[in-house]
C-alpha cells in the first residue's frame, strides 16, 4: 500500500467518525423574567397596565424613583416607589376593583396615593349632594369629573406631565360653575426635595418625592361669589396602612388649640388611636377603624406626616397654610359658618355600619382656601409629597430636623 493511498484512507475513515457525531448545542443564556409580589411597586404597575388606560411613569436617570399617574382617574398619582420595581409600592390600590373593569355609580375607590378633587363635600354650598337630598351616605355622589371622567394628556417627559379638563357643576345651592381643570405632576430630584425641606437628606436612604400643581379657573360668565358657594381644590391621598401606622400632624400651641381640632367626623375616637399634645396629633392610622380629624388654619403648620415601624418608611406632605384665609366645611349639615373648615386632614378607613369596608387604607388631605374668582380668573395650589425609606435612627433623626417630633415617643 502506497503512502498516498494509506493517507487517503486515513482521510475517509477519518471523516466518516466526525460525520457520524451528534452536533452540540449552543448554549444561550435565558434571563429570567422578575417575579413581583403585591405590595411591590413593579406588581402595581403591570397590574395598573394591564387594568387600566393611558398609564405615564415617570422616573429619575437610574430608574429608582418612580411615579405612575393614571390620566383615565383624572391624572392622580397611583403610586410612587423609591427603589425601583422592587421597591414598595407606596399608593394603595383597590386590585379588587379595578380587576372587575366595573364602574361603581357612587364612588369608585380605586385608590391612588394623591388625587383631585373639589371642596366643599357637604353644607349648603355642596358639590356631593343635589338640592334637598339629606347629607347621608345614600344621597352622596362623587361628581363624574372628580370619578370616572379622563383627562387629557396634554405634555409629558421623562420628569413631568400635564393633565386638562373641562367640568360644569352645580352646587347644593343651585349656583353653576362652569371649570377649567389643569393638574401638573413633576417628579423631584433629591437636591430640589433637599432645598424644599431646607435640611440635608443623607445618601443612605432612598427617596421619592413629586409636586403637584393644581389650577382651577372660572370660565363662565359670572363671577364666583362667597354669597354663593365657593370651590377649594382638595388633594387626597390613600396609603397602604399597617398595624404599626401613625398619622404625626404638627401644628401651632395656642391656649384653644384643641377646639380647632376636629376628630368627630365619625363618632368619637378612643383615646388609645388618637392622642393631644399641646403641639402633635398622633392618630393610628391601621386601616381598622373609620375615623377622621382635621386642624383648622389658624393653628395648622405647613406639613403632615405619617410612619409605618413595620416597613421604617417616612411620608411627609407639604402645602401652603393661609392662617386667616377662607377654608370650605365639608361637613354633612347645614352649616353657621361654611368657610371655617379645614386646611389638613388624616381618615384612618375601617368598616362601616353593614361591615363593608372600601379599604383598608388611610388617607392624608390637604385643602386650598376658597377665592372668589372673577370670570376668567384662575387660583393654583402646590402640593409635595415625599416618602423615605431606610435605617430607623437616620429617618428619626430626619424627623426630628423636620418637625420636631421624636419617633421615638410612639416606638417606646
Amino acid at each position: 500500500m502506497t503512502r498516498s493511498f494509506r493517507f487517503f484512507v486515513l482521510f475517509i475513515l477519518t471523516a466518516g467518525v466526525v460525520s457520524c457525531r451528534k452536533p452540540q448545542p449552543v448554549e444561550t443564556k435565558v434571563e429570567a423574567k422578575p417575579v413581583y409580589t403585591m405590595g411591590m411597586y413593579g406588581y402595581d404597575a403591570s397590574f395598573l397596565r394591564e387594568h387600566t388606560n393611558q398609564v405615564v411613569e415617570l422616573s429619575n436617570e437610574d430608574h429608582s424613583a418612580k411615579i405612575l399617574l393614571s390620566a383615565e382617574y383624572q391624572g392622580r398619582v397611583m403610586t410612587s416607589t423609591a427603589k425601583g420595581d422592587s421597591g414598595v409600592s407606596f399608593g394603595w390600590i383597590n386590585y379588587k376593583l379595578l380587576g372587575s373593569e366595573k364602574k361603581i355609580k357612587q364612588f369608585n375607590p380605586v385608590g391612588g396615593e394623591e388625587r383631585f378633587w373639589l371642596g366643599p363635600e357637604g353644607g349648603q354650598y355642596a358639590l356631593y349632594f343635589k338640592k334637598g337630598d339629606s347629607f347621608d351616605l345614600d344621597h352622596w355622589q362623587v361628581p363624574a369629573i372628580l370619578d370616572t371622567l379622563p383627562y387629557e394628556v396634554s405634555q409629558a417627559s421623562p420628569t413631568q406631565a400635564l393633565f386638562t379638563a373641562k367640568a360644569s357643576l352645580t352646587n347644593y345651592s343651585g349656583t353653576p360653575f362652569s371649570i377649567g381643570i389643569e393638574r401638573r405632576v413633576n417628579l423631584l430630584d433629591r437636591e430640589t426635595i433637599a432645598s424644599k425641606l431646607n435640611v440635608s437628606i443623607p445618601e443612605s436612604l432612598s427617596l421619592v418625592g413629586y409636586e403637584t400643581e393644581n389650577k382651577i379657573q372660572n370660565l363662565g360668565k359670572d363671577d364666583w361669589k362667597k354669597e354663593k358657594g365657593l370651590l377649594s381644590i382638595w388633594l387626597l391621598g390613600m396609603m397602604t396602612p399597617s398595624d404599626q401606622t401613625t398619622v404625626m400632624i404638627p401644628f401651632h400651641a395656642k391656649a384653644n388649640s384643641r377646639q380647632l381640632i376636629t376628630d368627630n367626623y365619625f363618632g368619637t375616637i378612643p383615646p388609645e388611636r388618637l392622642q393631644v399634645t399641646d403641639s402633635v396629633v398622633y392618630f393610628r392610622c391601621d386601616g381598622k377603624l373609620r375615623s377622621k380629624i382635621g386642624l383648622s388654619p389658624r393653628i395648622a403648620k405647613t406639613i403632615a406626616t405619617s410612619y409605618d415601624f413595620r416597613q421604617n418608611v417616612l411620608t411627609l406632605i407639604l402645602f401652603p397654610v393661609d392662617n386667616t384665609g377662607r377654608y370650605v366645611n365639608s361637613t354633612w349639615k347645614l352649616q353657621d359658618q361654611p368657610y371655617q373648615g379645614d386646611v389638613v386632614n388624616a381618615y384612618n378607613d375601617g368598616p362601616q355600619a353593614d361591615g363593608t369596608q372600601m379599604g383598608p387604607f388611610y388617607e392624608i388631605e390637604s385643602s386650598s382656601t376658597a377665592n372668589e374668582l372673577k370670570a376668567g380668573q384662575s387660583q393654583t395650589y402646590r402640593q409635595m409629597t415625599c416618602h423615605f425609606q431606610g435605617d430607623y435612627e437616620t429617618l428619626r433623626t430626619l424627623m426630628q430636623s423636620l418637625t420636631g417630633i421624636d419617633l421615638n415617643t410612639l416606638k417606646n
